[in-house]
């Protein structure tokens, strides 16, 4: 699995193009490949479940700590909990842990000889946090200058959304993300903000209602040109204009 390979040096893992398999005036993207190049979760070493197996392991591992708490598994809403949190963890929140997971996508040929900044703002995703397990509520906005491939917008979310699906750090993240498009775009002029509201913060600890994390990644042009780099952090969302519970 490519979560268990460890490349570049640190945070800076600079675009190297995917093997790419041919389509017409495109290519499809090599996931395996484009993901052992991407900043990895941390994982072990042990052979993964199938998910099906998964799914049995964590609800019967989910019923002990039910029990462990006190609650009554014979109650009529509590006894088919422990199977609904296995079946969530993999097949939804988690779903990114899984290579198989990540999105079918092409790559077109930019035939418009497009050139410009390409923004796409207020990506919702939901994530969650690796130290409590709870929700993290986020908003990505991402850009690149178009060069030589283009990419349906769609797919901007379901890149966002991928790597939200597993226990993350929000640094983490923006990173992977950041990472992934350039590789998948093949230019290092990508850029990627995220804010979020963490539940980790705001239910537990200090429990602050009011604060928002903001992050930030950009490479190429988008790091070494200011006036660029103004226009893209003019053209998002101040976190005082974001409306996120």
């Amino acid at each position: 699995m490519h979560d268990t390979v460890r490349t570049g040096n640190g945070l800076e893992i600079h675009a190297t193009r995917p093997k790419p398999r041919r389509a017409t005036n495109g290519y499809e993207v090599d996931v395996p490949e484009l993901l052992s190049q991407v900043i990895p979760t941390p994982m072990s070493n042990r052979p993964r479940m199938d998910p099906e197996t998964a799914k049995m392991e964590i609800a019967r591992r989910h019923r002990e700590i039910m029990e462990i708490l006190g609650l009554d598994l014979t109650d009529d809403s509590l006894s088919e909990t422990p199977e609904r949190v296995a079946k969530m963890y993999v097949d939804e929140i988690f779903a990114g842990l899984r290579e198989e997971n990540f999105p079918k996508i092409t790559v077109v040929e930019n035939k418009m000889s497009y050139d410009e900044m390409l923004v796409e703002i207020n990506i919702s995703f939901n994530s969650t946090c690796e130290h409590h397990f709870l929700p993290i509520l986020g908003r990505a906005h991402v850009a690149y200058i178009c060069k030589g491939w283009v990419l349906g917008l769609s797919k901007f979310n379901r890149v966002v959304q991928f790597f939200a699906k597993r226990p993350q750090v929000q640094e983490r993240a923006t990173v992977q993300i950041q990472q992934a498009l350039a590789k998948i775009l093949q230019t290092n002029d990508v850029a990627v903000v995220i804010d979020a509201v963490h539940t980790c913060v705001r239910t537990r600890g200090v429990e602050d209602e009011s604060s928002l994390t903001r992050t930030s990644k950009l490479s190429g042009a988008f790091q070494s040109n200011p006036s660029l780099r103004a226009e893209f952090f003019a053209s998002i969302p101040s976190p005082a204009q974001l409306k996120m519970s």
